[in-house]
């Protein structure tokens, strides 16, 4: 298997985990209570999770596969600190603040709109080259959201603008750590990923005398925490890991995969209705094949996996 088809397959893998977690944190958070307070405390219990697959990890397998590289440049620093900051910790602010403001389908279009914004800004940063095949897969995607959310028609309102930029925010962080992998580690911007956007959380909540809302109090709470944290843990690595062997616009393409997931988990268990969405998810899953066979299809390129 091919670096950016082994890639593409830990996206799949991302995919499935986000699909989970999306549907998980819809139940999470309202057993929780605050929305702020509960993603603080489950990017806290993500993190930890991390550092302790970051230990077992290094105790089990070779030091080489699993490092942390120390940043050499200045602009490394720079670019770990918008990762942890600018992608683990600003943006949730936005999106949870957009969300109580805002309808939750409009949020939700928003959101997935994070590929057309990574493919704009890997073409112009990354110089990573599009076939005509990624166009159109992009486009179903595209056309996909919009029929699931069922003409959502935008409202220009301050919870709009709140989750645009949160999601302007993470399609940047994509570039930026898709830059960062060609000289530190997949784990070395996991760890700054989670530790450094935690703090920042934690700092914010603090400063908003939130702090004391974090902390679980009933069993019920720890259970969702722990449940949505160890999801996390593992959304985070194998994304990094991802994006470390394939193209940004690649990997993002295939992340949205995780949208079949939920609809599945939604209709297995809370009785919603799969069919009228049916046609929607199709073309995301097309989608999804036309990605993973864009190099061999008609018109296509040579590419390295991990560029």
């Amino acid at each position: 298997m091919s670096t950016r088809n082994r890639g593409l397959a830990l996206a799949g893998v991302t995919a499935l985990i986000s699909g989970v977690a999306i549907w998980v944190n819809s139940n999470g958070v309202a057993a929780y209570g605050s929305a702020s307070a509960y993603t603080t405390a489950k990017n806290t219990m993500a993190a930890v999770v991390i550092a302790l697959a970051f230990v077992l990890a290094r105790a089990v397998g070779s030091a080489d596969a699993v490092a942390v590289t120390r940043p050499s440049r200045p602009g490394q620093w720079v670019g770990l600190a918008y990762v942890a900051i600018l992608g683990g910790a600003v943006p949730f602010v936005l999106f949870f603040e957009g969300l109580a403001s805002t309808a939750s389908v409009q949020a939700a279009f928003l959101h997935k709109t994070l590929i057309v914004w990574v493919a704009v800004i890997a073409v112009i940063a990354l110089k990573e080259k599009l076939t005509w095949w990624h166009v159109g897969a992009v486009a179903l995607i595209v056309v996909a959201q919009f029929g699931l959310a069922g003409n959502v028609a935008l409202a220009a309102d301050v919870g709009t603008a709140l989750i645009a930029g949160a999601t302007l925010l993470w399609a940047v962080e994509v570039v930026v750590a898709k830059r960062l992998l060609r000289d530190v580690t997949p784990w070395t911007v996991s760890i700054w990923r989670m530790a450094g956007g935690t703090l920042a959380l934690l700092l914010w909540s603090a400063a908003t005398g939130t702090l004391g809302a974090i902390w679980p109090t009933t069993a019920v709470q720890w259970g969702w925490v722990l449940l949505t944290g160890v999801l996390l843990a593992g959304y985070v690595l194998t994304w990094h890991q991802a994006l470390w062997r394939a193209p940004a616009v690649d990997v993002t393409a295939v992340l949205v995969l995780g949208a079949i997931v939920t609809a599945a988990l939604a209709g297995a268990f809370d009785g919603a209705a799969v069919g009228a969405s049916a046609p929607w998810l199709a073309l995301i899953a097309a989608a999804g094949v036309m990605i993973w066979l864009a190099p061999r299809l008609p018109g296509a390129y040579g590419r390295r996996g991990a560029t």
